[in-house]
């Protein structure tokens, strides 16, 4: 297909997507456009919900709420994508060549040949080298693919709906149909498109679609005038974007790809986007085919001239694009992926983007906050007081009510709150049944800005309060008066210093503390919002205990130890989260709070970073900007979060970690979803992806160095040899036997010293590697080259006859027999020779250190290997070998081999503790 049908195509399937999409659009404005009673009606819905009939039907004709979000490729696209790249396109070449001139040109006796000179082996053997190659990756692939869907599986991101003959339950997004009444709240990711039937101060993010950087309020209004665009209808919410406050129910008008959010996936669903891994891998590829550009042509012209045999050199050139490739590359990459997904699901992580294991090794800063992650996550109410510090149960009683009629994300402290209510109220009477006694009038949400949360609640005698609870500092920005000594009196500032004394002495003791207010008879119902909080009367104070984890300290150190600096970004204050530093062993060598960010240019701000460990009273957008200046200092880092203002952080980090207790807009914006809230399952987890990627760089530069090296020595060979030192097919078969003892690669051990400190992917370093490492088997090869063809073969072959001077000793079919016999036994031998020190050479190259003594391969690569050499070293001695134009070997071959392998070990090891002075390090 040219350029043009592609192009063609493209815009027709863009065509079908924008007609598609007016569509939608027009049932979304429709929705948005009618009263709720009529919304319902069309939809085939009510206030009570789908029946399980209903909710089958909706589903056979609408569809089920899944976004394409990548084709699905068919069996034959994914077996075609498995036997066709770059390398086994090479292998496809020389087979059509050598079809050509072993098989079709003899059997049809054309150019002087003849049908004696039928021969089908190089065919063979090359196909079924394309095929285990191929059929290794397919069989990899699938299976990575099936892990990572049966790990993210792990992983449920559920929404709450009402069904008919249920209150309300819990079902996972893709369950969701249209027609279901859809309960929202802070937190929520919105689960398909809804338009609004009941909403309180709900805000919601749709930045994803938009591009808005602001929340959009929706409300349940008639959209009486016509909105340009369809995303500007205030009363409908949108999938892909969350509720960041408020409270809303909704029915769903549009699921899956009839959604905006996935109308946008599917009509731009081709093959994803390009990562840094990816351009990696690829970048390592074409390292490897530019060598072959430049050596297959000298190959082809110093063999062509010197032999005279244009045909064969061109066969032979191919030959050695086939030496240079490592065609396990694509397979290898892959298992080694899937190998670290399924390890790191054993250590309680779980990967949701494959390619993301290597970013997780090469972090070498971890954000995290505070809350959860260094602490117990069980928050305690300790003390619920005035604010002279005495115990006051109408504290407890207000705060009660603030936590329990508030309809958005219940936090920790709001579930302390009600549990300590709970628990008292067995021990007196005025805090029974508080649920009961007042009924709510209205809610004015928690957001980031305020740090506040207000609730108007109403008892049965009709008196109106409205409760606010938050952070102390701007709960006395709207405070005119506190309760003091049984008296309400102004605020003053003495009274000020005297509250914050209070409060600094809690905090320094690692108490969390948030204070109460109240204020009667505010305005009448339906005007409530923030400009309400003013002139209230301050109660007293709420201190919260989170204990920090055992295992925090250790952790912190441990991660230290491999590298990875820990960061504490918190919303929290600066006294708490000192304290909870101290007490988990985190120095802290500098503090920044929110209000130094404001101040600070990005320049300043990237400075300050590199020696501040601890950022308190951060907003998300400021948690986000920390994140941001350290990566573009340098840094790889990972962002660890679970609430609502910890995803913007997470999305602006090279890597996501979130947990699966998580809201769930914290866990899609996830790569790393851990199963255990702890920094030592990180660690764990941190392990494994430098496992996985000091795998994958071992097999890349020990192949490329080992191939470069084959074919450096066949270049020199291919000048002074006067017939070819080794056959094509014989160097398909090295490459095929050394490529399988490869597939056991993912499963090595890797020497804990590479684990210490985080590793970039650096393509790089592969042409330097075998520039350095490659020529060392090459003084070997011409050692071999040299005994085999002055020592060996005369002595063996021809009576002390060098190949040159058997024209003058034989002639006719003798002489053809000693030549043969003689190019036949330098081959074998030189054939066994490659095999040993191209195989041994993994062991020498999987670490820095002294192979076999210092650091030991795993057993399934120590078997592989060591039967590859076995099978490899017999193929002369057995029929196969003489198919492939061998002789069999004498033993005294072994008296010379044995010595100069271990030569070859010898200085491979000095060469490569000379590299690791000069670069650094090995992989």
């Amino acid at each position: 297909m040219n350029k043009k049908e592609k192009l063609r195509q493209q815009a027709g399937k863009v065509a079908a997507c924008a007609v598609n999409r007016d569509e939608e659009n027009r049932r979304l404005m429709e929705a948005a456009a009618n009263p709720v009673p009529e919304v319902l009606k069309n939809l085939g819905t009510t206030l009570c919900g789908l029946s399980p009939e209903q909710v089958t039907e909706s589903r056979s004709h609408f569809g089920t709420n899944k976004v394409t979000r990548q084709k699905q490729k068919a069996l034959p696209q994914r077996l075609a994508e498995a036997f066709i790249n770059p390398f086994t396109a090479i292998l496809f070449c020389l087979a059509v060549v050598s079809t050509i001139t072993d098989m079709v040109l003899p059997y049809w006796e054309l150019f002087g040949n003849s049908r004696e000179d039928f021969d089908c082996l190089t065919v063979v053997i090359i196909l079924t080298m394309v095929l285990i190659s191929g059929i290794l990756r397919f069989v990899q692939e699938s299976r990575s693919g099936n892990a990572a869907e049966k790990l993210l599986a792990m992983i449920t991101t559920t929404c709450t709906v009402t069904r008919r003959g249920e209150e309300k339950e819990e079902i996972p997004l893709d369950e969701v149909v249209v027609g279901d009444l859809v309960h929202l709240s802070a937190g929520d990711m919105i689960p398909a498109d809804l338009r609004i039937l009941e909403a309180k101060d709900l805000f919601v993010s749709q930045s994803s679609l938009t591009g808005e950087s602001e929340p959009v309020e929706k409300t349940p209004a008639v959209c009486t005038e016509r909105q340009e665009a369809v995303t500007e209808a205030s009363n409908l919410a949108f999938m892909g974007s969350n509720v960041i406050s408020g409270s809303a129910l909704g029915v769903v008008v549009a699921v899956g790809d009839h959604t905006l959010f996935g109308s946008m996936a599917s009509s731009v669903a081709q093959e994803a986007v390009e990562t840094s891994f990816t351009r990696g891998v690829n970048a390592v590829s074409w390292v490897l085919i530019r060598f072959m550009m430049v050596m297959v042509p000298l190959v082809f012209i110093i063999n062509g001239l010197t032999k005279g045999d244009w045909l064969s050199a061109f066969l032979f050139g191919i030959s050695i694009a086939v030496g240079l490739t490592p065609e396990m590359l694509p397979m290898i990459v892959t298992t080694c992926l899937a190998k670290g997904a399924v390890s790191m699901s054993k250590e309680k992580t779980i990967v949701k983007n494959l390619n993301s294991i290597q970013s997780f090794g090469a972090m070498d800063i971890l954000c995290t906050d505070k809350t959860g992650t260094l602490t117990q996550d069980q928050v305690v109410l300790e003390y619920h007081m005035d604010v002279l510090g005495r115990d006051d149960l109408r504290v407890l009683r207000h705060a009660y009510l603030n936590s329990y009629f508030q309809t958005g994300y219940k936090n920790l402290m709001d579930l302390a709150i009600i549990r300590k209510t709970e628990e008292e109220e067995a021990r007196d009477a005025r805090l029974l049944d508080l649920s009961e006694a007042y009924v709510k009038v209205d809610e004015i949400p928690f957001d980031f800005a305020r740090r506040r949360l207000t609730t108007v609640v109403r008892d049965k005698n009709g008196k109106t309060q409205m409760v606010t609870k938050g952070a102390v500092e701007e709960m006395l920005s709207v405070c005119a008066y506190v309760e003091y000594d049984g008296r309400v009196e102004p605020l003053t500032e003495a009274l000020k210093a005297k509250i914050f004394e209070t409060v600094d002495g809690l905090n320094e003791k690692g108490f969390r503390v948030l204070a109460i207010a109240q204020k009667s008879d505010p305005a009448p119902a339906g005007r409530f919002s923030a400009q309400e909080e003013r002139d209230m009367v301050l109660m007293g104070y709420l201190a919260f205990l989170d204990p920090p984890k055992e295992t925090t300290a250790s952790a912190i150190r441990a991660l230290k130890e491999h590298g990875v600096t820990t960061k504490i970004l918190t919303g929290d204050n600066d006294k708490v989260t000192r304290t909870i530093c101290a007490q988990v062993g985190l120095r802290v060598r500098n503090m920044l709070l929110g209000t130094d960010l404001e101040q600070m240019s990005d320049a300043e701000l990237a400075k300050a970073a590199q020696t501040t460990d601890v950022f308190a009273k951060l907003t998300p957008d400021q948690k986000a900007r920390v994140v941001s200046v350290l990566r573009q200092s340098g840094h790889t880092v990972g962002f660890m979060g679970d609430g609502i203002n910890d995803a913007a952080a997470m999305k602006a980090a090279d890597i996501g970690i979130s947990v699966d207790t998580a809201v769930d807009v914290a866990k899609e914006s996830a790569d790393i979803i851990l199963l255990e809230k702890d920094l030592m399952v990180l660690e764990k987890g941190i392990l494994e992806g430098r496992k996985t990627y000091a795998n994958m760089i071992k097999y890349i530069k020990m192949t490329a160095s080992s191939n470069f090296g084959n074919m450096f020595s066949v270049l020199a060979a291919s000048a002074l040899l006067p017939f070819l030192p080794m056959m094509s097919v014989h160097l398909i078969v090295l490459n095929l036997i050394y490529d399988l003892s490869c597939t056991a690669i993912p499963w090595d051990n890797v020497d804990e010293e590479f684990l210490r400190v985080p590793r970039k992917w650096d393509a790089s370093s592969v042409g330097s590697f075998m520039i350095w490492l490659g020529p060392t088997s090459s003084i070997f090869d011409f050692t071999t080259y040299i005994f085999m063809y002055f020592v060996f073969c005369p002595l063996f072959v021809s009576g002390g006859v060098l190949y040159n001077d058997l024209a003058n000793h034989f002639s006719g079919a003798e002489l053809l027999r000693m030549q043969t016999s003689y190019a036949a036994m330098f081959q074998a031998g030189w054939f066994v020779e490659s095999m040993w020190s191209q195989t041994l050479v993994i062991h020498m190259i999987r670490t820095p250190k002294i192979p076999f003594i210092q650091s030991h391969a795993s057993a399934p690569l120590t078997l592989l290997t060591c039967t590859g050499i076995a099978v490899l070293t017999v193929i002369p001695f057995t029929p196969l070998g003489v198919m492939l134009g061998f002789v069999a070997l004498p033993l005294q071959y072994f008296a010379y081999l044995i010595p100069c392998i271990l030569l070859y070990m010898v200085l491979a090891t000095s060469l490569k503790k000379a590299y690791i002075r000069h670069y650094g390090e090995l992989l």
